[in-house]
C-alpha cells in the first residue's frame, strides 16, 4: 500500500508539534512504520529526521508559508488604518519583488510584461 498524499489530494502542512511527535516515535520504531501510521511519504520523514539530527535534536519549522498573503486583505470590506497600510506595503513590495525580476506589470496587474 503506497504512502503519502493520493492522486487530486491536497498538500498538508504540520505543526511543529506534529513533526516533533512523528520524529520521535520514527526514531524509536522506524520511519516505515511511522509513514505508512501517518499516511506520509517515507523520504519526508527520513528528511524531517535528517534535518532533526543536523540542527541538534530541534525541529525547525517550514521555510516557506504557502498562499496568497494578500488575501486576508482582499476579503476584508473595511480595513482599518493600519490594516491599509499594512496592504499597500504588501503591494509595493511585491511590486519591487517583480521589478528585481524583470517583469513590467501594467495596469490593475493583469498585464505582465517580461522585459529582456
Amino acid at each position: 500500500m503506497p504512502s503519502g498524499r493520493p492522486p487530486g489530494g491536497i498538500n498538508r502542512n504540520y505543526t511543529i508539534k506534529e513533526k516533533e511527535k512523528i520524529i520521535e516515535e520514527a526514531l524509536e520504531i522506524g520511519i516505515g512504520p511511522i509513514a505508512r501510521k501517518y499516511k506520509i511519504s517515507k523520504g519526508m520523514v527520513c528528511n524531517w529526521v535528517k534535518k532533526y539530527k543536523e540542527n541538534g535534536n530541534k525541529v525547525i519549522d517550514n521555510k516557506y508559508k504557502r498562499g496568497n498573503p494578500l488575501a486576508k486583505y482582499n476579503k476584508k470590506k473595511n480595513l482599518t488604518d493600519l490594516e491599509k497600510l499594512e496592504y499597500e506595503n504588501m503591494k509595493l513590495r511585491i511590486e519591487n519583488e517583480r521589478l528585481k525580476k524583470g517583469y513590467l506589470v501594467k495596469g490593475d496587474g493583469s498585464v505582465v510584461i517580461f522585459k529582456k
